[in-house]
């Protein structure tokens, strides 16, 4: 903990010695990362692969630097524009003044990363600070040590620790990282811990951006073709195995249509991946006691009577490969329905009315992303607006995490604050108001005694008689 504390307090002497850093230094800073990834390129995709047991190069290439990159080119183009003051209007009674809005570094930002996606839920919080003019403590997640090592020591060759420092170690570091009075945490996991890293950052009222995940629906309405969304459903779903926070975690489909659907995702599946022992285009489950915790899950719920529907391929359980697997109409309270999936198991759920699968989603707490699957925009916009999620693609799953205009978060317990582009500067930034007041202001003359002139000057603003 000394070591913790003895980081951020070298971060907090650094801001008070050098100040906010301008857009020069931070375009610097940006492009130093940019140039860093792209020259360590595949040793990033080995350490990650390395984590999970084997992950594609591609899944890793998608899902985590892309997007990463993309992100750092579109703040790079709209940073200068995000810094400028903001003028506002002065009030009428205050008048002559200008008034503007400053955006200021924050100081120093905390950021928990996960292991699911290692370099991005890393590095992508990591762009909005910098960005924002704040340094940055980083503690990537245990799970992922190879990764974790790479990117403290490759960041150790950009960036002094007094700016950007990285925290090896594990639950016992995240704890006493999270309880470090930060300028702001940013924490990306599981709704569990994000309860305790918001109790711990509430004893400095650190305000924190709380990126968690829960079960993200996929409704299906009757006008769509099943063949159709199975294409993109599948990518989502089963995408570096199902391990990501927006995954699609349970799919609503007509009733007269749920078998039909079943056996076409399952189809589609299998062309995706025709077999799951040895294939280097799927990924494994991240450690033994995640894998074992899939297993009960399907255990449980064929237990209470569901139907399951698997790959033909069984996978391999030494090397912690689980086959895609289909649960068919599952006890709404079972294991499955419960808790956030985070592997790739899909129940899939019938329903008569748009109106049921509605209430369905409702009855439980509001999910990170919702998707859904319909050509018909009424009852789209119908949809759209009698549920409540963090985000939501309509027509295909995920990609709105992509988009580095849009920002990303979550929703009561799926998260609070969102973070990626604009949204991410002014996220970990503080807006500041500045009011100047005129040369000919006149404001002292409503100053105690009150008399005639005050009396005037609140009728004049307020109403009522004189």
């Amino acid at each position: 903990m000394a070591d913790l504390s003895g980081l951020l307090e070298a971060q907090r002497l650094a801001v008070l010695r050098d100040g906010a850093p301008g857009l020069k230094e931070r375009l610097a800073a940006l492009d130093g990362l940019a140039a860093l990834v792209r020259r360590h390129l595949e040793d990033l995709i080995a350490a990650v692969s390395a984590d999970f047991g084997n992950r594609p190069r591609q899944e890793t290439e998608l899902g985590e630097l892309m997007p990463l990159m993309n992100g750092i080119r579109h703040v790079r183009r709209h940073l200068k524009g995000w810094m400028k003051p903001q003028r506002r209007g002065a009030g009428l009674a205050f008048q002559p003044a200008s008034a503007r809005v400053e955006y200021q570094p924050l100081g120093v930002v905390g950021i928990l990363a996960p292991w699911n996606y290692p370099l991005f839920l890393t590095l992508g919080p990591l762009v909005d600070a910098l960005a924002a003019g704040n340094r940055v403590m980083i503690k990537p997640s245990e799970l992922a040590p190879r990764t974790a090592e790479m990117l403290r020591v490759l960041l150790g060759t950009l960036f002094a620790d007094d700016r950007v420092a990285v925290v090896a170690g594990g639950a016992d570091i995240a704890q006493e990282f999270s309880r470090l009075p930060f300028d702001h945490l940013v924490f990306t996991g599981s709704t569990r811990v994000g309860r305790a890293v918001m109790q711990a950052a509430a004893s400095n009222l650190t305000p924190v951006t709380l990126e968690l995940g829960g079960k993200s629906p996929v409704l299906i309405l009757p006008d769509y073709p099943l063949d159709k969304a199975a294409r993109t459903l599948a990518m989502g779903k089963f995408f570096n195995a199902g391990q990501t926070c927006v995954a699609p975690d349970y799919v609503l489909v007509p009733r007269d249509r749920l078998d039909a659907f079943a056996q076409i995702l399952m189809d589609r599946v299998q062309a995706m991946y025709p077999a799951i022992s040895g294939n280097p285009d799927y990924t494994s489950i991240i450690a033994d006691r995640h894998h074992a915790r899939l297993v009960a899950m399907v255990a449980e719920a064929t237990a209470a009577g569901a139907q399951a529907m698997r790959h033909r391929d069984p996978g391999n359980d030494a090397a912690r490969l689980f086959p895609p697997t289909l649960l068919i109409d599952p006890p709404v309270d079972c294991m499955a329905m419960r808790e956030e999936i985070f592997g790739p198991i899909l129940p899939i759920i019938p329903y008569d009315r748009v109106e049921d699968a509605m209430a369905f989603v409702n009855a439980g707490p509001k999910p990170l992303a919702l998707y859904c699957y319909s050509d018909d925009s009424a009852r789209v916009a119908k949809v759209l607006d009698g549920t409540r999620s963090g985000g939501v693609t309509v027509n295909a799953t995920m990609l709105h995490v992509g988009q580095e205009d849009l920002p990303f978060g979550g929703v009561g317990e799926s998260g609070t604050g969102a973070y990626h582009g604009r949204e991410g500067f002014q996220r970990l930034s503080h807006a500041r108001a500045v009011l100047r007041v005129g040369r000919f202001n006149q404001s002292h003359l409503v100053a105690a005694p009150y008399g005639k002139m005050t009396q005037w000057v609140t009728r004049l603003f307020i109403g009522g008689p004189s």
